[in-house]
């Protein structure tokens, strides 16, 4: 995104399919009830109906393990669905742009794990297939299951983690460049398919990558494909603002999301770029009524989501700790520590609690779990209302953060309903007020996000 056509007012909204179909939402009032997962036609239903309400991107988180953080077994998540199954999108993907024309598409890959070769190459082809509708969500795995899948016993630190990132990132960039944009001339009266001269090796040599080049592949519409990235912790703010062109934030602490827009404003100008040309998405839980009373009755069905185990697989596997063993009594500040130490991830669930009550506070493990329930169905941080309300609640928050981006809707109650009352209610309200523009005005959607 170009911020000499950035609108620092224009909200954007984008659908986080990754657990539409798990955690129980599958069984929900709502949900679809002659087709299961994984039924393409349930994905280009979906897609239609963003369409038609002018929903930028359709996003679709991966990981590619099985939980087993939680006791050190598969079996609670298989049993209660928790994150699992889970497939490539990327076919799916394939099957929505065929039926949809404007509506984009983020799919996730890790860095961690694969080769930037092969990732460029596949996204090219499905900016292809999309005609410029693809955003890649490069991610920095934290789970051993993943790790175990590509034959690693460990993971990577922390640290080397962004780096390889990083690197990453750079080769695909450069794969993405080696073959310019008027390189194929396709001269029918001389058989001239491409000049030779815009086609170039990259000859990258790297701590982690040796990749020669070129891309095997005809430049796509976006030349590249969005780049996003959601690391809040100093050094995956500090990555992001290297080459992320929309960034994913954790929503529902507005002094949180403060702190990590202004963090980010700083890398991105320590890198030499315009901090108003890079929107944040916040990730947000949305409950629509058309009456207050209404809304608020579905927001309590949340809290019967799952059971005492269910939650503990999600905290754990979200984490990469296994919460299974907390004592009685519980320090954050040294649980966090210790979630540290171990490879883990420190932010998400134990991170919210440090910066809620301090890395001094103690609480017992009951309220722990407690606080772990809802935070896994997202009670505590979900809007609910009328649209009106809804509409309210996002723009204070919107204003209050900078104004620049907007907010990736998930968790949905149900599917495909949640998603549905989002187009029908509340994006006409938005649209009313003038928070959201007309959709759609670009070609490609890096030029829909630009706006």
């Amino acid at each position: 995104m170009s911020a000499s056509d950035a609108d620092p007012h224009e909200m954007h909204l984008a659908f986080d399919l990754s657990f539409t179909h798990s955690e129980g939402r599958w069984a929900r009032p709502g949900s679809w009830v002659s087709r299961t997962f994984p039924d393409v036609r349930m994905f280009q239903e979906l897609a239609i109906t963003a369409e038609r309400g002018g929903i930028d991107m359709l996003f679709f988180g991966d990981g590619s393990g099985l939980p087993d953080t939680w006791r050190g077994s598969t079996d609670p998540a298989v049993e209660w669905g928790v994150q699992w199954p889970r497939h490539d999108m990327s076919p799916f993907i394939a099957a929505m742009s065929a039926v949809t024309e404007h509506v984009g598409f983020g799919l996730t890959y890790s860095s961690t794990f694969m080769h930037p070769f092969y990732v460029a190459r596949l996204l090219n082809s499905l900016d292809h297939v999309t005609s410029g509708r693809i955003a890649f969500n490069v991610v920095a795995s934290t789970r051993l299951s993943d790790a175990a899948n590509y034959g690693y016993d460990q993971l990577l630190e922390h640290g080397l983690r962004y780096e390889r990132m990083e690197e990453f990132i750079t080769v695909c960039q450069a794969l993405w460049d080696s073959v310019e944009p008027d390189a194929i001339v396709m001269d029918r009266e001389t058989g001239r398919f491409a000049d030779p001269a815009k086609v170039h090796a990259i000859d990258h040599h790297g701590r982690f990558f040796d990749v020669k080049g070129p891309l095997t592949s005809a430049p796509s519409p976006q030349g590249h494909p969005v780049l996003v990235q959601a690391g809040s912790s100093p050094q995956g703010i500090t990555t992001s603002a290297k080459f992320a062109d929309l960034i994913f934030g954790i929503g529902g602490n507005v002094a949180n999301q403060v702190r990590h827009r202004t963090a980010l404003d700083a890398e991105l100008l320590a890198a030499g770029r315009d901090p108003a040309g890079v929107g944040i998405l916040w990730t947000t839980q949305l409950v629509l009524g058309r009456s207050e009373d209404e809304a608020a009755a579905k927001k309590r069905e949340m809290l019967e989501y799952w059971g005492d185990e269910a939650v503990g697989v999600y905290l754990s596997y979200n984490a990469g700790y296994d919460f299974s063993a907390v004592p009685d009594r519980i320090i954050l500040g040294e649980l966090a520590e210790e979630i540290v130490r171990s490879q883990a991830s420190p932010a998400g669930f134990v991170g919210q609690l440090v910066a809620e009550l301090g890395a001094d506070h103690e609480i017992s493990r009951n309220e722990f779990f407690e606080r772990g329930w809802r935070h896994a169905v997202g009670f505590d941080h979900t809007i609910a209302g009328t649209a009106s309300q809804v509409a309210d609640a996002l723009e204070e928050n919107f204003a209050a953060t900078g104004a620049r981006g907007g907010y990736m809707v998930g968790n949905p109650l149900s599917m495909p309903a949640s998603y549905a009352e989002v187009t029908e209610l509340l994006v006409p309200e938005l649209r009313r007020r003038g928070a959201m523009g007309e959709p759609y005005q670009g070609r490609t959607l890096r030029e829909n996000l630009a706006r």
